[in-house]
């Protein structure tokens, strides 16, 4: 057995007292009660650090005035109903003639166009009313149209504080079927209607789908207050140069074609 030197006991002696200081600034419990970690005077609680910066800038500025109190943006509206949504039928049928799909016979006709018109029903962000008139089809571009204005309502709704509500569609698009029959109703029904070229759907201004919650608030919401609210949406849709709209009198919705 080789006998261990006073220099090598001496470097190994070293070297473990640098390795148990090293743990010991490292992990202070190690150590026990003897010794306890410095403390740090006005050190902030978890908590406190989360309300002393927000998350992101934007939702800061958005969500939370300097307080930290959730902040409601108000409803502007837009400056006039008719006067913010002008389309008139013969802009809007330029419009759907140019983006639609060659008018269908009847609903077994529409879905054979599987490759040109897209099936349309109720789901999270917009609800389909019972159609009288027309069927559940658009073209793929008024479909996205259709989801987005839905998706972005509620996030308006959001900021400002307003119980969510779906917006009703209440006609999508007519075959040639549909029109003959609104022909033998009224008179005055338009053989040449947007609604023929898969572009074009009604969303109604003065009913909305309440989205069920315990919250007895979501049946206090006025209609007139979620219409003001849907008019600022559109608008901006209509500014991104999205769509054409006509705001509708007697039928009680807004006209609404694909661009």
């Amino acid at each position: 057995m080789k006998k261990i030197t006073a220099s090598k006991f001496l470097t190994w002696f070293v070297v473990i007292v640098v390795v148990l200081w090293i743990v010991k600034l490292l992990f202070p419990s190690v150590a026990g009660n003897g010794d306890k970690a410095p403390e740090v005077k006005n050190n902030k609680t978890t908590k406190e650090k989360l309300l002393s910066k927000p998350v992101s800038p934007m939702a800061d500025a958005m969500f939370f005035d300097a307080n930290h109190k959730k902040l409601k943006h108000r409803i502007f509206s837009v400056p006039g109903f008719e006067k913010s949504f002008p389309d008139q039928n013969d802009v809007q049928l330029l419009a759907a003639m140019a983006n639609g799909v060659t008018p269908v016979e009847n609903r077994a006709d529409a879905q054979k166009r599987g490759n040109d018109l897209v099936y349309v029903g109720s789901n999270p962000y917009f609800y389909i009313d019972r159609l009288k008139n027309s069927i559940p089809f658009l073209v793929p571009k008024a479909s996205v149209l259709l989801q987005d204005i839905g998706e972005r309502f509620f996030d308006s709704l959001q900021v400002k504080g307003i119980p969510l509500h779906k917006i009703i569609v209440t006609s999508v698009m007519r075959s040639k079927d549909d029109v003959a029959q609104l022909q033998s109703k009224n008179r005055n029904a338009k053989v040449n209607s947007c609604h023929l070229y898969g572009t074009t759907f009604d969303v109604c201004y003065n009913r909305y789908k309440t989205v069920q919650s315990a919250d007895i608030r979501c049946r206090q919401v006025r209609n007139d207050t979620l219409k003001w609210v849907l008019a600022e949406v559109l608008r901006d849709f209509r500014a991104e140069n999205r769509c054409l709209i006509k705001y509708e009198i007697n039928q009680g919705c807004f006209h609404i074609t694909v661009k």
